[in-house]
């Protein structure tokens, strides 16, 4: 009985993989077909134009625009992590008045979309000079309130505030309490917020269009928009870019997916 289950829970667990990894294997499928023929049919063969659509691809700014998102990925990414580990380590451990109600203002910040203060923050932006610019894209994933309420959280469970009191009796001061003591505790959190953190700044869409109009400055998802033309749209090769562009993501996860699952796990359970 127990060879059973088993058998139907790999079973079960396949059909699923399966469902979750066709919708990849038809966008690479497609990528291979011209514009014209992709809605002809499903496409579950390869066809024979992936290096047309390819050149057609990298004859335009394609290099560049993978250089931007990287920029505006790493730099957001690495300061939005530090940011929230910060705040999440100050929440917990140190005592101060208003704290609840900064959390809890942190946490109500979560509820309000972003497009109500794109033209805020587009006028502030423009109002310091630095519109038109990587800088805007980059410093508004900064302040991260899931990034805070995530890290908090976890340290809950993560971090005895008798160890932090252990490392200040022998001397550390606060830095090196941070980042010895704490920071070796929430691993698998601050592998999940880097990656969800990367995905969130690398798929940004829609203020990098509303923030940039030059075609130097241009992240990849402006870059896959540009290939459609005024009168026809290139679907081929925004495909073969989408493939390009999607394989850094998968590297990341399939490099951080143990530490990310168990981030998830743990969080969902101190949740």
């Amino acid at each position: 009985m127990k060879k059973i289950s088993t058998i139907a829970s790999f079973f079960i667990l396949i059909v699923i993989s399966m469902i979750s990894l066709y919708p990849f294997y038809m966008m690479v499928m497609m990528s291979t077909y011209r514009a014209e023929d992709i809605f002809t049919g499903i496409k579950l063969m390869p066809g024979n134009y992936w290096f047309i659509n390819l050149q057609e691809v990298l004859r335009g700014n394609f290099a560049r625009s993978i250089m931007n998102s990287l920029i505006v990925s790493i730099t957001a990414t690495f300061v939005s992590v530090q940011i929230s580990a910060m705040a999440g380590y100050a929440l917990n451990i140190y005592s101060f008045k208003f704290r609840k109600a900064i959390f809890r203002f942190i946490l109500a910040t979560m509820a309000i979309p972003m497009q109500i203060s794109l033209v805020g923050y587009l006028i502030q932006m423009r109002a310091l000079g630095i519109n038109n610019t990587l800088i805007p894209i980059i410093i508004c994933h900064f302040a991260s309130a899931f990034g805070v309420f995530w890290m908090t959280k976890y340290l809950e469970g993560a971090l005895p505030k008798e160890m932090v009191e252990s490392a200040r009796i022998d001397g550390c001061h606060e830095l090196r309490v941070f980042y010895q003591i704490a920071i070796p505790c929430i691993v698998p959190a601050i592998t999940t917020l880097t990656l969800l953190s990367f995905v969130g700044s690398w798929n940004s869409y829609l203020l990098p269009l509303i923030l940039i109009n030059r075609q130097s400055l241009m992240t990849i998802p402006l870059f896959i928009q540009s290939l459609s033309g005024v009168y026809r749209t290139d679907y081929g090769a925004q495909l073969a870019a989408l493939v390009l562009t999607t394989t850094p993501i998968l590297v990341l996860f399939i490099i951080g997916s143990k530490s990310f699952i168990k981030g998830l796990t743990a969080g969902a359970v101190k949740g």
